[in-house]
């Protein structure tokens, strides 16, 4: 494990938070596709409620207690990264708190950490905030 985190720790947050995006929203699809079988403009509808910059932003604040010292300054990085985009739907402050969130999970799965990974995440969104 230890290769692995070095091997995450020399990717810029960037880069980490471009396959935390991914990963992040692997981690959705599982959650709503495994919630039973539904139309496909329904699976949307219930993803954009995990994946926009906001709601992203706002999970943060249930993430930061549960962090320890070396996922939260990998938090850090990927929030305080200069990025030259800001989504219509989002502020800036929202915008670089979801991407400092995407790249804590760029970083758990590139370090192979991916059951920490999911218990964050389930404690981000907890199962039965699923239907509001």
């Amino acid at each position: 494990m230890e290769e692995d985190i070095k091997k995450a720790n020399s990717y810029s947050p960037l880069v980490l938070a471009y396959i935390g995006d991914s990963y992040f929203e692997l981690l959705v699809r599982d959650r709503i596709v495994n919630g039973g079988n539904c139309n496909i403009s329904e699976l949307f509808g219930k993803a954009k409620k995990y994946v926009t910059a906001v709601s992203q932003s706002s999970a943060v604040d249930r993430l930061m207690p549960l962090l320890n010292d070396d996922e939260a300054s990998v938090y850090k990085r990927g929030r305080n990264a200069k990025t030259n985009h800001t989504p219509r739907s989002a502020g800036s402050n929202e915008y670089h708190r979801a991407t400092g969130l995407e790249t804590l999970f760029g970083w758990l799965y590139v370090s192979n950490q991916t059951c920490r990974a999911k218990q964050l995440f389930d404690l981000c969104f907890p199962a039965e905030t699923e239907d509001t």
